[in-house]
């Protein structure tokens, strides 16, 4: 099933402000985010090693019959923090912002999900309301399925039901990461290594590791639990000291070895 707009009721909270839009089939109209709808899981060309992409065959038939496929614009809302969950968002193509906001209108930005992971999972099993804000940063495809066809679906396939634990685990590990983090760094300086660290992690045999870097100096403060004028001050410290330079949207580390003292690694 797939439509090429968020398909397609529009969901608004106070003051016209659009959250989301409620999911249902239609006909695709066209591809007007610079890609192509994949609509046939098993086909796939953008298919990962993650979760759901490497079930068995006859799981997979079973979880493309269920989904809702569509693409997104960079800005939209998928879920807010506090709503019912109507179900799991898999992410195809493109990257989602998952925040958390507080009653002063902190925002504390939690993770920033790739190819292949699976959004909004623990409130659709659990049936608690999204505890997490997730908005496309880019033009995104996503594969919807409603909360009943995807419980439906776990008690009818085991595969799939051992592969969302070992989803549900990971996430959780990646939040005691970031706890770690946020609670055990001392200095702005140090949780920003700590994140170019991270980020570099898939290139460990580069001498200077390059990352292309998709967020605002905001939104890298809000990763890291700190201000916007603190990430720039630091950004152009590092520069300076040669230990990491942005250039447009990439961003090299050209001395891992400070950064590793930084963060006492």
């Amino acid at each position: 099933m797939a439509s090429a707009f968020p398909p397609a009721e529009i969901l608004f909270a106070g003051a016209g402000k659009v959250i989301g839009w409620e999911v249902r089939p239609e006909e695709n109209v066209g591809a007007p985010y610079g890609f192509e709808l994949v609509e046939n899981c098993l086909i796939c060309k953008l298919r990962t090693d993650s979760f759901f992409c490497s079930l068995p065959k006859t799981s997979l038939e079973a979880f493309d019959h269920i989904k809702y496929t569509a693409s997104y614009p960079a800005g939209a809302v998928l879920f807010v923090e506090g709503q019912a969950p109507r179900g799991i968002y898999m992410l195809c193509k493109g990257r989602v912002k998952l925040s958390t906001t507080s009653s002063e209108g902190k925002t504390l930005i939690l993770k920033i999900a790739q190819p292949g992971e699976v959004l909004g999972m623990h409130a659709t099993v659990s049936g608690t309301p999204y505890e997490i804000t997730a908005e496309t940063g880019q033009p995104c495809q996503l594969n919807f399925v409603k909360r009943d066809d995807f419980l439906n679906f776990l008690q009818n396939h085991g595969d799939a039901c051992l592969k969302a634990a070992q989803h549900l685990s990971k996430d959780c590990q990646t939040a005691y990461q970031q706890i770690r983090s946020l609670g055990l760094s001392h200095s702005a300086p140090e949780r920003l290594a700590r994140l170019l660290l991270e980020w570099t992690s898939s290139s460990p045999q580069q001498a200077e590791p390059k990352v292309k870097l998709a967020l605002t100096h905001e939104e890298i403060a809000q990763i890291i639990g700190t201000s916007r004028e603190t990430v720039t001050r630091v950004l152009a410290d590092f520069r300076k000291r040669q230990i990491a330079v942005l250039k447009g949207s990439t961003l090299t580390v050209r001395n891992k070895a400070v950064l590793e003292r930084l963060v006492g690694a």
